[in-house]
């Protein structure tokens, strides 16, 4: 990882260092509209339950979740291979979902033995929320990564050095 700004701006120009940028910023999207979802369904009572909650709010981040990464990180375009990149995908989201579901018990448990006021335990869920996000973002990155990629990274890295080189 750079030390210093100027490995920092080198390393945002690379192949690598470009597709992080892209994976982090569709992630940042993703959770925006997950927890976003949460807090108006939670803390606006239209689902009082905190698993149906964080069940909806994650099942709505999934679809443009799925379309960002393929998208915009990985620069795949035109149809998804539903065996290579679908299957994957959806069955690691799920996996996330479930962890997500893991922590809303152990906030529902929380939530009942303290009775705290309605937004802090809407705030709780949500939380609760993005640190199981956060749990699975790297690991989804790894995944994701060998699930998308389309050549090796010498490939590129040695193209767009090309690249680089011709408009110098």
């Amino acid at each position: 990882m750079p030390r210093t700004w100027e490995q920092f701006r080198q390393w945002s120009r690379s192949h690598n260092g470009k597709k992080l940028i892209r994976f982090t910023a569709a992630s940042v999207i993703t959770t925006v509209v997950s927890n976003g979802t949460i807090l108006f369904v939670y803390g606006l009572h239209v689902i009082d339950g905190i698993f149906t909650a964080t069940l909806v709010g994650n099942l709505v981040a999934v679809l443009p979740s799925y379309y960002l990464t393929r998208v915009w990180a990985w620069g795949k375009r035109g149809r998804s291979h539903w065996r290579r990149e679908v299957l994957p995908y959806w069955s690691l989201s799920l996996i996330g979902i479930a962890f997500a579901m893991l922590g809303a018990a152990w906030v529902k448990d929380i939530i009942h033995e303290h009775h705290y006021q309605h937004l802090m335990n809407t705030l709780l869920v949500a939380g609760m929320n993005l640190g199981s996000f956060a749990i699975f973002w790297v690991l989804k990155i790894l995944l994701f990564n060998r699930i998308f990629h389309t050549h090796t990274l010498e490939a590129i890295d040695e193209h767009l050095s090309e690249e680089e080189a011709e408009r110098v």
